[in-house]
């Protein structure tokens, strides 16, 4: 296993975590339903631990606070070598007040999760979503008085904009608040958005980049094909998250499978590993519905792609520049950039 430390803290973590949100019995969100007990879950995280895997995140939200409860249970006996990471943000309870960035909500919910967590702390607490009706300056309110109580060690935030993110680090350094060290953000190589903004945001400001659904919620596998569509059946077909390119998508899975073949390595550990070559990334999640699946992804961690075939999965999936971000090459006067070079 490969280890780094989480943005520019002092915090070592595998560059491999793992996701939990598979763990429960029951709906995680409209149309897809979770189907695993403690006994897979125990066996899973055994099978993480065994691998190296030391970075565990979970959220409030997923499958009515079950995989919060089944990872807490999982790690009894583990808890000084892992570093659990939970989310704060959707929906939990039926009241107006059970969702959101209040300062009410973040400090309840807090306090509940380390309940169903079974633990005294929580390693990275990350804001899930963004509010978009509690002040900013509520929000990191809450995170600080949650890291002088000395119930969350480390705070994060999740599928924020880079100028939220940014404008809520500067109410923390202003403020002498804990500042946010965790950036988990969706990326694959069919949704590399985040290298517009968010990517020179973190790199400037030492944030850590924890990768959600690094796989396009397994479209990346390599069992979705021109020959072998999605299917009405499968999990990617109800729920339709994150939203891809299906077209370009299949030109990446043949590039995948014939990389693959020079590795003796699946679609889904080349995707992962493409993840990996990258500076800006601290740790990949990933996630399993099968002991198979898991092992077959933990794999992607001992692959060493060669630069021509890092350049060629990067030229495929290139970005189509936007403004303004096209036009800040442009600030380099060329005699300047001349004399320094």
């Amino acid at each position: 296993m490969q280890y780094t430390t989480l943005g520019n803290t002092g915090l070592v973590v595998s560059r491999l975590a793992f996701g939990a949100m598979t763990f429960g019995t029951g709906e995680l969100v409209p149309g897809i339903t979770n189907n695993i007990d403690q006994t897979m879950a125990n066996q899973m995280v055994n099978r993480v631990l065994d691998a190296g895997i030391n970075l565990f995140d979970t959220a409030d939200a997923y499958t009515g606070g079950q995989s919060e409860i089944m990872l807490g249970k999982a790690l009894e006996n583990h808890r000084h070598e892992a570093v659990i990471a939970t989310k704060v943000g959707f929906r939990t309870g039926n009241a107006l007040t059970d969702t959101g960035l209040s300062y009410r909500h973040i400090i309840a919910a807090a306090e509940a999760s380390l309940k169903r967590l079974g633990t005294d702390y929580i390693d990275l607490y990350q804001l899930h979503i963004p509010d978009p009706l509690t002040p900013l300056e509520e929000t990191v309110r809450a995170l600080d008085d949650l890291v002088r109580r000395g119930l969350i060690r480390y705070i994060g935030f999740s599928n924020f904009t880079a100028w939220k993110a940014a404008r809520i680090l500067g109410i923390q350094e202003r403020y002498g608040y804990a500042r946010f060290v965790g950036a988990q953000m969706y990326y694959s190589l069919l949704g590399r958005d985040i290298e517009h903004e968010i990517v020179p945001f973190v790199e400037d400001t030492g944030i850590g980049i924890l990768v959600w659904s690094p796989l396009a919620s397994g479209f990346l596998s390599g069992k979705y094909t021109r020959e072998k569509p999605v299917s009405e059946d499968s999990r990617r077909h109800k729920f339709q998250f994150p939203p891809i390119d299906v077209e370009k998508g299949y030109e990446v899975v043949d590039l995948l499978q014939q990389i693959g073949e020079n590795h003796g390595a699946s679609s889904a550990q080349i995707a992962i590993a493409w993840i990996l070559t990258k500076p800006f990334i601290s740790s990949v999640i990933i996630g399993a519905n099968k002991i198979q699946q898991l092992s077959d992804n933990i794999g992607a961690a001992e692959l060493k792609l060669s630069a021509h075939e890092v350049e060629k999965l990067d030229t495929l999936t290139d970005l189509k520049p936007i403004y303004p971000c096209w036009m800040q090459a442009m600030g380099w006067d060329a005699k300047v950039k001349a004399a320094l070079d």
